[in-house]
């Protein structure tokens, strides 16, 4: 590495808004997150998940007049 180009690495300290610190390496001298793996839902197994085919079958309930006219038009 050439002298005096590259900026100065450090071992920080990154804190989550939960209160979860982690010890890694960065340019920064501090940093703060809102979000860390001891608090994201898809990491604590408290995710929401989207029953997509649920909502599939709510729209094929809300339009089946409408789906029902155009074969019988097609039909005619």
């Amino acid at each position: 590495m050439k002298e005096g180009i590259h900026p100065e690495y450090h071992k920080i300290t990154a804190v989550c808004a939960c209160g979860n610190e982690v010890e890694l390496g960065s340019v920064m001298k501090d940093m703060k997150v809102e979000i860390c793996s001891a608090c994201h839902p898809f990491y604590t197994g408290k995710q929401k998940l989207v029953d997509t085919a649920g909502r599939i079958e709510k729209f094929k309930q809300r339009y089946a007049k409408h789906f029902a006219q155009k074969e019988e038009q097609k039909k005619e």
